[in-house]
C-alpha cells in the first residue's frame, strides 16, 4: 500500500502545504495547461495543478514549482476507485494486479477477500492484507461476512464474528463485506447479527439479488447500505428509493451497465457507483479495468463527468475516504492524465504526487518486502474414477440452465440420456454432467448434477475456482476425461485444466489458494485465452466459459446450483434431488 491516507498529518507538513497553497512557497510539481475535471462542481476547468509532496496544493496559473510538466491540453482527473471487487478473480496476487491496473488509472480499490477466506479463513485475509503493504496502490478491504456463504457447501474455513473482530481496527478495513446470507439477516441469525453489530460503525455492504418488498426493508433496516446485485432497473429503483447506494456492476460475467444506467439522473447520481465485482485477466487486458467501465458508461450515453464521479468522488465519500476521489487543495495527488472522453486513453498516472505509470506501463520501483506464504490448498480423497457415475432411477432430472452473460441460472426438467443403467452426458441436446468435488478436507463428497448451455461436444473442463467455497468443479462429456481433469488439478495443487482424450490440452496453475498465480497478469491472461480457445474448440459457445463455470456452484444466486452436498434450489434455500420425484 502507499502512504496511509488515514495517517495523522504532522503540523509541520500542514503548515508547509498551507505555504505552498497560498503561493508563498514553490510547489514540487506543476502540471500545466491541462483541462481539470472538477468532480465537485461537475465542470472542466482549464488551468494548472500544483502538487506539494503527496498532496494537491491548488489549481490555477499563478503557482511556481521546482518541476513543471506541460500537459498540452490533456485532461486531468482524480484516480479511479473500484468500490467493490474480488481481487482473486483477476487470478493474480496483489503486486501483480497493481502493476497491471495502476497504468489503467485505478489508484484505489475496495476488495472483499471472501474468495481466499473461504479457502484459508483468517489466514487468507491476513495474507491479503500483508500482500498489500508497501504497494503503490490503495487496497482497502471489507471483511468477509459469509464464510462459508451457506451451510449447503463445504469450505476450507469459516469466519464467525469472533474471527473478524480483530480486523475492525485495521486502518485499511472500511466495512463488512457483502452480506449474502439475507435469509440469516431476516431470521435474526445470531452470528450474522453479531457481525453487523460489530461493524456497524463502518459500511455494511449488501448482496440481495431479487429481494424486494417488506423483506428488502427488513434487510436494509439492519444498516446494510449498498447493493451491487441489481440486474433490472425496477430492482435498482426499489433499492434506491429505500435508501441504498446502487453499485452498478460491469464485470466479466455480470454486465449491468446497459440495463441500469437509465436510472442515473442529475438528481440522484450521488447514490451510484461503478464497480467491477469479478474481472478476469483477459477482460482486464482487452478492455481495461475501471477505465474500461467508465469508457463503456460514456459510450452508453452517461455524461462523461458523471461517469468519472461514479468512479471517484462517490466511492470515496461512501467509504469515508476523505483524502481521495477528487482534485482539490489538501487531497492526495492521485491523478490520471488522458486524451479525451471518447477514447479515455490514459497517458500518465500519478500516485501520491509521484509519476507511477506512463503510456500504459508501470514505472515505479517495487519496495523489497518479505513474501507472505500459504500452505497447499488442494486435499482430495483418492479417486478411482467410478465416483463420477450417476446411477439412473427412471424419470426426469433437474437440469441447471445457463443464462449467457449472467451468473443467475434457470432450471428445467428433462429426460436424461441413459446408458447401461447410468445417466451420461448428452452433447446432442447440450445436457452435460457437472460435478463438485470437495477439496478441503478429503471427505470424498461429490455433488452431481446436469447442466444445459455450456456446449461441450467432447472433453472436460475442471477448476478449483468455484464460488464461493472453491471446491473443484468439473463439467464434461466423457467420464474418463472428467476423472482425468480432477486428478490433474490435484497434481497441480490448484488451477484450471482442459482435458481431451484423457490428456490435458491447456492448463493454468494457481498455487495461491487454488485461486491465484504468481505470474504477471499478461502471462496469466495468455494462458486463460488458451484455455478459453481450447474450450471453444471442444464446442462451447460461451464468451467466458470459465467465469460461467465458476458460478454454477454459488448457492446464493438463483435459481438452481450445485455444491459438494448436491443440488440446491436457491429460491427455497434447500437441497433437491437430481431426479424429479
Amino acid at each position: 500500500m502507499s502512504d496511509n491516507p488515514f495517517a495523522r498529518r504532522h503540523k509541520r507538513e500542514i503548515a508547509d502545504l498551507i505555504e505552498v497553497s497560498s503561493g508563498r512557497k514553490p510547489a514540487d510539481l506543476l502540471l500545466e495547461n491541462g483541462k481539470i475535471v472538477n468532480v465537485f462542481s461537475g465542470e472542466v476547468l482549464e488551468g494548472s495543478l500544483a502538487v506539494y509532496k503527496d498532496r494537491i496544493a491548488g489549481m490555477g496559473p499563478k503557482y511556481e514549482a521546482v518541476n513543471k510538466v506541460d500537459l498540452k491540453g490533456a485532461y486531468i482527473a482524480p484516480g479511479f476507485i473500484d468500490a467493490h471487487f474480488h481481487l482473486e478473480s483477476s487470478m493474480v496476487t496483489v503486486p501483480e494486479f497493481t502493476r497491471a491496473v495502476l497504468p489503467m488509472g485505478t489508484t484505489s480499490a475496495v476488495a472483499d477477500p471472501h474468495e481466499i477466506a473461504n479457502v484459508f479463513g483468517y489466514e487468507g485475509v491476513r495474507y491479503m492484507l500483508e500482500s498489500s503493504k508497501y504497494n503503490p496502490m490503495n487496497i482497502f478491504f471489507t471483511m468477509p461476512s459469509c464464510v462459508p456463504a451457506t451451510f449447503m457447501e463445504t469450505s476450507g474455513s469459516s469466519l464467525a464474528a469472533f474471527d473478524i473482530y480483530p480486523f475492525l481496527r485495521e486502518k485499511w478495513v472500511v466495512g463488512l463485506g457483502e452480506v449474502m446470507n439475507y435469509p440469516g439477516v431476516l431470521a435474526g441469525d445470531p452470528d450474522v447479527l453479531d457481525k453487523i453489530s460489530i461493524y456497524s460503525e463502518k459500511r455494511l455492504e449488501g448482496h440481495a439479488p431479487g429481494l424486494s418488498g417488506k423483506e428488502l426493508a427488513g434487510y436494509i433496516s439492519a444498516g446494510i447500505s449498498s447493493d451491487h446485485e441489481a440486474t433490472t432497473i425496477e430492482e435498482a429503483r426499489e433499492k434506491l428509493r429505500l435508501g441504498m447506494y446502487v453499485m452498478i456492476r460491469e464485470g466479466s460475467a455480470a454486465k449491468n451497465l446497459a440495463d441500469l444506467l437509465p436510472l442515473v439522473t442529475c438528481e440522484n447520481k450521488s447514490r451510484f457507483m461503478l464497480v467491477t465485482d469479478d474481472h478476469n485477466p483477459v477482460d482486464i487486458i482487452k478492455n481495461g479495468h475501471m477505465d474500461g467501465v467508465v469508457r463503456r458508461a460514456i459510450e452508453l450515453g452517461l455524461n462523461p463527468i458523471t461517469a468519472i464521479q461514479l468512479a471517484s468522488i462517490n466511492p470515496a465519500e461512501y467509504f469515508g475516504l476523505s483524502d481521495l476521489g477528487a482534485i482539490g487543495p489538501g487531497k492526495l495527488a492521485d491523478l490520471i492524465v488522458f486524451n479525451n472522453f471518447e477514447d479515455l486513453k490514459i497517458h500518465a498516472v500519478y500516485k501520491n504526487g509521484k509519476l507511477v505509470a506512463r503510456e500504459g506501463e508501470a514505472i515505479y520501483e517495487e519496495h523489497p518486502r518479505p513474501k507472505p506464504k500459504l500452505r497447499s490448498s488442494v486435499n482430495i480423497k483418492w479417486l478411482e474414477g467410478s465416483e463420477f457415475e450417476y446411477p439412473a432411477n427412471g424419470g426426469k432430472c433437474r437440469v441447471i440452465e445457463i443464462i449467457p452473460g449472467q451468473i443467475v441460472t434457470g432450471y428445467l426438467d428433462a429426460e436424461p440420456k441413459v446408458a447401461d443403467g447410468k445417466v451420461v452426458s448428452d452433447p446432442d441436446r447440450d445436457i452435460l454432467k457437472v460435478c463438485v468435488v470437495e477439496r478441503h478436507t478429503a471427505s470424498g463428497r461429490i455433488g452431481k448434477g446436469l447442466v444445459k448451455g455450456f456446449g461441450l461436444k467432447r472433453g472436460a473442463v475442471a477448476s478449483t475456482i468455484s464460488h464461493d467455497s472453491h471446491n473443484i468443479i468439473v463439467i464434461g462429456v466423457d467420464d474418463t476425461d472428467i476423472f482425468r481433469a480432477v486428478v490433474r488439478l490435484n497434481k497441480l495443487g490448484g488451477g484450471i485444466t482442459v482435458v481431451e482424450n484423457d490428456r490435458p490440452v491447456a492448463e493454468l496453475q494457481l498455487p495461491v489458494a487454488g485461486l491465484m498465480a504468481e505470474e504477471p497478469l499478461k502471462e496469466v491472461a495468455a494462458k486463460v485465452e488458451k484455455l478459453t480457445s481450447a474450450i471453444a474448440r471442444l464446442g462451447s459457445p460461451l464468451e467466458d466459459p470459465l467465469m460461467t463455470l465458476s458460478f454454477l456452484a454459488l448457492p446464493v444466486i438463483p435459481s438452481l446450483k450445485l455444491t459438494d452436498n448436491g443440488l440446491v434450489d436457491v429460491e427455497k434455500f434447500d437441497y433437491v434431488d437430481l431426479f424429479v420425484s
